[in-house]
């Protein structure tokens, strides 16, 4: 069994969220320390670790990115912690191609820097990793995901992920609680609730940027069928395929709202929660990239850039320092039925593909 598929066997059986990636982190730093990479455990205060190779000769410093968190679960009704977006593959081959570079010698200047990142699905960990400071000196910095079999077959890769920007609107609507008998003394929270449900179903942004925006939750009830609620928990949905169309549905959405809610007599406070912007990459990190997917999997495993509607928490690196370099490919593994299904399965050969291809990109900026 190759190293990287032995690892991710290894930590798929100890999956661990947002935060609470303890003994995850625990395994990754001892694997750093004997492959012989200077180690610093908790970045920011939290999970995160880093391993660090000097050269001692002047040139960049690369970073390669692994996120480390599981998902959480219901299963059979219990709270349960899955690696079903494929976080452990990642790390699986971050820490086997770390372990190769420095048993081959590959670094022949600069600095290397293997990251790997917590909380990832909550949208929090890129704000530690950079609160720690790992990344101020980082010029070159590269990720990567497996992917769905409809967007990528095993033996293929694509050079660029164009993650969309998304977030929540969180909105609690305040009325004035009345007795049903008599409504006018009141302020529906709940007619002011399906107004702003309305009024957003009615945003228009410019059809040709891919957006979305929905209601996802509505919680309302006064504690009796003959009274008048005065308050109501919403949540929106906003998908953009760019950060002006992002920022725009924003806007709009947010106007929408209040202007809804004081239409019935009642406020609206918002909050936007898991915020994540759209991705952004130089066209010499997609060029990079793809020459390295050309040299391990050959011209016919080379797909183009690919974008959906998800999120990444990796691109909030591109808006904290617009002057680093950045690339991220996805790769395809057959991963099946798709990402965050509790079933799903990939092939864990397909990781020395990716393994591989971080490789060739080391050669290339640190080589």
């Amino acid at each position: 069994m190759a190293r990287e598929q032995e690892i991710r066997e290894y930590l798929h059986t100890i999956p661990e969220t947002g935060f609470n990636e303890h003994r995850t982190a625990a395994f990754l730093a001892d694997a750093l320390t004997r492959a012989g990479y200077q180690v610093t455990t908790g970045l920011g205060g939290k999970t995160g670790v880093v391993g660090i190779l000097d050269s001692g000769v002047p040139g960049p410093v690369m970073g390669i990115r692994a996120d480390i968190d599981a998902l959480g679960h219901i299963i059979d009704g219990k709270p349960a912690a899955l690696h079903s977006c494929g976080h452990d593959g990642h790390m699986a081959m971050a820490l086997a191609a770390a372990e190769s570079i420095i048993r081959d010698g590959l670094v022949k200047r600069g600095r290397l820097k293997i990251i790997f990142q917590p909380a990832e699905e909550i949208g929090l960990g890129a704000y530690s990793i950079l609160e720690s400071g790992v990344l101020d000196d980082v010029d070159y910095l590269i990720g990567q995901h497996v992917r769905p079999i409809e967007e990528a077959k095993n033996g293929q890769a694509s050079p660029a992920m164009y993650y969309s920007a998304c977030g929540t609107w969180e909105v609690d609507i305040t009325g004035l609680r009345s007795h049903a008998a008599r409504p006018h003394l009141g302020h529906n929270a709940l007619d002011a609730a399906a107004a702003t449900i309305a009024a957003v179903n009615a945003i228009h942004c410019d059809p040709r940027r891919s957006f979305s925006i929905k209601a996802t939750r509505c919680l309302c009830d006064a504690g009796a069928t003959n009274a008048i609620p005065d308050i109501a928990h919403l949540a929106f949905d906003l998908r953009a395929e760019n950060n002006d169309t992002m920022q725009l549905l924003q806007e709009r959405s947010q106007t929408a709202i209040e202007q809804a809610a004081a239409a019935y007599g009642c406020s609206a406070t918002l909050t936007m929660t898991k915020f994540l912007p759209a991705a952004e990459y130089p066209e010499d990190m997609i060029a990079l990239l793809a020459d390295c997917i050309r040299e391990v999997l050959g011209e016919d495993g080379l797909l183009p850039p690919l974008s959906t509607p998800g999120g990444e928490d990796f691109c909030h690196y591109v808006k904290a320092k617009p002057e680093l370099k950045v690339g991220f490919f996805g790769l395809g593994c057959d991963l099946k039925p798709g990402l965050h299904a509790p079933d799903m399965t990939f092939d864990p050969a397909a990781l020395t593909n990716g393994k591989n291809i971080l490789l060739a990109a080391v050669k290339k900026i640190l080589g």
